[in-house]
């Protein structure tokens, strides 16, 4: 209809997944892609993380050249290697996660934002390793270290490659522990499996947005095991903060100041 007789132009409206109201993506856009009705918080892309948090919206982006290979020949309805392919393409090669160094309000940080776009924004051997180059990086420049997450966990079709992954993060995230670097992690909608089960967690502040899904199995699968039903909203930030598995739970707006403070506290 919006190609058709209507004249309207596409990408004029969009309806909000939470509230269903039919918005302006103008103003949507305008408010951080949070819908101005309910306050729900539309998934954003890396660069987009990128161009709000940092100062004067980038970055000089680092390890753009480590990508995944397909190691294990994975097939499932098409080649892992075709896969990788098409994302690449579409991705300019950055994977799964972007790291870039630049300054959060002043504050030199190395910032890694992931991709969800990039197969459910899954953690390979390239995030993997993109991560812990950043680690280095904060270890050799005395830098903090801000990881938004935005995952669906490890990715299968690398099989124990993707799981070492974790404890290779986990590792050298305790190595900037023991050298008092600071590390802040901000959860998003959604952060699930290897990667809440690792580096998503571990933060020295752990933030995440309104709303977001977050855990290690699913909560279907949760229910389908254990054979109860969950409590509402299990698993939603909100719920976690309150049982203690969070520290805070911030609104899109008020993050990248949310994140200068905490940063001036650890300097």
């Amino acid at each position: 209809m919006a190609n058709g007789s209507s004249g309207v132009p596409p990408g004029l409206w969009i309806k909000c997944s939470d509230c269903r109201e039919i918005l302006y993506h103008r103003e949507v856009s305008d408010n951080h892609q949070v819908c101005p009705k309910c306050g729900y918080h539309f998934r954003l892309t890396a660069e987009q993380r990128i161009r709000m948090l940092l100062d004067g919206g980038r970055g000089k982006k680092l390890f753009a050249r480590v990508r995944s290979t397909d190691p294990l020949e994975f097939v499932d309805s098409k080649p892992y290697s075709e896969r990788l392919k098409a994302y690449n393409k579409k991705y300019s090669g950055s994977d799964a996660v972007v790291v870039v160094q630049g300054e959060l309000d002043r504050h030199p940080v190395i910032l890694a934002a992931m991709e969800y776009g990039f197969m459910g924004g899954s953690m390979g051997s390239a995030v993997g390793e993109k991560i812990a180059r950043a680690i280095e990086r904060c270890l050799d420049r005395k830098l903090p270290l801000v990881v938004v997450s935005c995952s669906g966990g490890a990715r299968m079709q690398e099989g124990i490659l993707s799981l070492m992954q974790m404890a290779k993060i986990s590792a050298g995230l305790a190595r900037m522990r023991d050298r008092g670097l600071p590390y802040l992690s901000v959860l998003t909608d959604p952060t699930t499996g290897g990667v809440t089960a690792s580096f998503a967690m571990l933060g020295d502040v752990n933030i995440a947005e309104p709303g977001a899904l977050i855990g290690f199995a699913g909560p279907r699968v949760i229910e389908q095991t254990i054979r109860q039903t969950l409590p509402e909203g299990f698993q939603r930030s909100e719920f976690l903060l309150e049982h203690g598995m969070l520290d805070l739970v911030v609104p899109r707006h008020e993050l990248k100041t949310t994140l200068a403070r905490c940063l001036t506290f650890f300097r």
